[in-house]
């Protein structure tokens, strides 16, 4: 893509929760060794949201930071990837919009496909910019990952979200032609409209992602994309970081390289940092990844990075970015390492507790505990209507 009509990342902002459960109490309760956390799966912690915080509450207060630097004249649209949502009919961006204060001329909408959401809502936002250049598009992907305690899937949950303004001549990355693309029906992961808990066949999720893995990558080289060997790091879909390694060591098998283990921590190493210690974030564990490696790396000006989108179900998606000169005066990295460390921890009791909650059904008013210091909270369900407090201003 030519420089004059780069479009891009311009910002990029996260925001996780309140609580955090370190691995070493859920393993301390399930009696199991810690190395089946810490190197199995490749996780440490995993955020736990407030009693007053969800999808809404993180989205606002990842996209805060973003309107307090850049205003909101230029925003006339916002798109929100979720596969947690709140409502089937009205969009959880609605809310946000309000919260931030947002012109009434703007277009919301949320997108849902699994974990894929927050990539399709990027290609969304890139069309619209090439249609209209001045304007930039808010995409927000937020997400709280539920399993039933005790199931194998529980210490893979984990909460998080990740706004990014998107616009011509971008301050962080370039997103380029082409994408490689993916979709099958297979049953690997899901969660009816009667479960707040998501159903996932282990193995069959793991076996449809490298599949994923394989025929997006054969669709971008088809599309005529860049070769492996261009790539200086990969951010992939964590459901767990260790899936991560396991996807790029498929992808450099699948292209008939060794599997060396240094290229491989190059490649990978830094995008995990986030994700470890937050957990599972769905539709924003890519983009908390590439927030990873954009704060940790030595200058990344001007080299190309791959993206692997998947979100189970299934459908995926391969593309390219390219990191703007300049980028690193444009970063969050001391808010960022403040978010993570700001959460309280939780023991194994409190956190049962909260995972438990769940709003009743019939219509009366039910206020929430004030758990959250955040910016915006969850103060009530009232008349079947979730109301929102706000602590923030711009």
């Amino acid at each position: 893509m030519v420089s004059d009509r780069a479009i891009g990342i311009h910002d990029l902002s996260f925001a996780t929760t309140e609580f955090v459960l370190p691995h070493t109490a859920l393993a301390d309760h399930n009696g199991t060794e810690i190395g089946k956390y810490h190197v199995g799966i490749g996780q440490q912690s995993m955020s736990v949201p407030a009693a007053d915080e969800d999808i809404v509450t993180m989205g606002a207060a990842a996209a805060a930071p973003i309107i307090a630097r850049h205003g909101t004249d230029r925003i006339r649209t916002v798109v929100f990837a979720t596969e947690s949502s709140i409502d089937q009919a009205k969009s959880a961006g609605v809310y946000v919009h309000s919260l931030l204060g947002l012109p009434s001329a703007t277009r919301v909408v949320e997108l849902k496909q699994a974990c894929y959401g927050a990539t399709a809502a990027l290609q969304f936002a890139i069309g619209l910019v090439l249609r209209d250049p001045v304007q930039r598009i808010l995409v927000i992907a937020s997400d709280i990952s539920k399993y039933d305690l005790d199931s194998p899937g529980e210490p893979t949950q984990g909460a998080a979200a990740v706004a990014m303004l998107v616009g011509s001549d971008p301050s962080l990355v370039r997103i380029e032609e082409p994408s490689g693309l993916f979709t099958a029906d297979v049953m690997d992961f899901w969660r009816p409209n009667y479960r707040d808990a998501a159903l996932v066949d282990g193995q069959e999720s793991i076996t449809a992602y490298l599949h994923a893995v394989e025929s997006t990558w054969k669709d971008y080289t088809e599309q005529g994309g860049r070769s492996l060997d261009e790539f200086t790091a990969f951010c992939y879909h964590q459901p767990f970081t260790k899936m991560a390694y396991k996807a790029h060591r498929h992808l450099l098998n699948t292209c008939g390289y060794d599997t060396d283990e240094a290229w491989l921590e190059r490649a990978i190493g830094r995008t995990t940092a986030y994700n470890r210690v937050i957990g599972n974030s769905y539709t924003a564990s890519a983009y908390l990844g590439l927030a990873a490696l954009l704060d940790q790396a030595d200058d990344l000006a001007g080299r190309p990075i791959g993206f692997l989108s998947y979100g189970s179900g299934s459908v995926a998606e391969f593309f390219a970015g390219t990191t703007v000169p300049g980028y690193r005066e444009h970063l969050r990295t001391a808010a960022h390492q403040e978010a993570i460390d700001r959460r309280r921890p939780l023991d194994h009791t409190a956190y049962r507790e909260l995972h438990g909650r769940s709003f009743p059904a019939d219509g009366g008013d039910h206020p929430t505990p004030s758990q959250t210091t955040g910016h915006f909270r969850l103060a009530a369900l009232r008349g079947h209507k979730r109301i929102y407090e706000k602590r923030w201003t711009h």
